[in-house]
């Protein structure tokens, strides 16, 4: 199966559909505009994720899902950074520090959230290389794609949706006279309140979306909250010329304009 392509032309979801359908072995390579990731598929199965330089070792992956801690996993890194992930998943299995299941279930959770990461990139290019998979000292999984792809086609549901919504990235937003005082009592997420701070008149939703590094999904999604909650409203950004027309009629010539004029009054005079 040759396949290569645009985001634009595929969404990841297609593509993994396609990739469960085919069962294939191999690695989808996805280049976004800002970094790259890398998806290895067994017969079709989920098997291993990587994102631009994120450090996916099997020590950093049982920290964050706090398997180990902080202090367990700076020693980690000093003393045992030569040593494959294999190697030292067996070293904490032996030792008491992880189970079996803990390491598993550490790896399932982190791929998975790499494909969830994957499905806000609307942008980008694509190639599925085959047989390629994973280097020899990393630990694959094995996660059906079914859930998966559900998970991703509602989220397709609500970027149309959200499109729809907001469909132009170039306007901006400006606060109503609701919040006034009372926006800091507000409960807002993390998201949300980056947004907020980048919040003027001069600020093109775009420009809000570079300077809190949010893709243009996610940027409409924390706006789209922000519009149901009343607290914002979209304008056109200050110093945005206005596309003005100086003809009263779709055509120049006055001949037409008069048999135009003619059509409508006899068109009103009928109904």
């Amino acid at each position: 199966m040759a396949l290569k392509g645009n985001l634009r032309d595929f969404t990841i979801t297609q593509l993994l559909n396609l990739i469960n359908l085919a069962r294939k072995t191999g690695t989808l390579i996805v280049e976004g505009p800002n970094e790259m990731a890398r998806v290895t598929f067994r017969e079709g199965k989920l098997a291993y994720a990587q994102i631009g330089q994120e450090d996916n070792s099997l020590a950093s992956v049982l920290q964050r899902n706090n398997k180990i801690s902080v202090a367990q996993h700076r020693v980690l890194k000093s003393r045992a950074s030569q040593m494959g992930d294999k190697e030292l998943g067996l070293l904490l299995i032996n030792a008491g520090y992880v189970s079996q299941d803990d390491i598993i279930n550490s790896l399932q959770l982190y791929t998975v959230s790499i494909i969830r990461r994957l499905y806000t990139w609307v942008e980008g290019f694509f190639r599925f290389e085959n047989d390629i998979l994973p280097p020899e000292e990393k630990i694959s999984v094995r996660i059906d794609l079914e859930n998966l792809i559900i998970e991703g086609s509602r989220q397709l549901r609500e970027w149309e949706h959200l499109q729809e919504e907001i469909p132009s990235l170039e306007m901006a937003l400006k606060f109503t006279d609701r919040p006034g005082g009372n926006l800091p009592n507000i409960y807002l997420s993390v998201e949300e309140w980056r947004v907020v701070s980048y919040i003027n008149p001069k600020n093109s939703i775009r420009q809000i979306a570079r300077a809190t590094k949010m893709n243009d999904l996610e940027i409409r999604r924390v706006v789209y909250s922000l519009l149901q909650a009343g607290l914002v409203e979209i304008i056109r950004p200050e110093g945005m010329p206005v596309s003005v027309t100086n003809r009263a009629y779709p055509t120049a010539n006055k001949e037409e304009q008069k048999s135009l004029v003619n059509r409508l009054i006899s068109r009103i005079r009928s109904l």
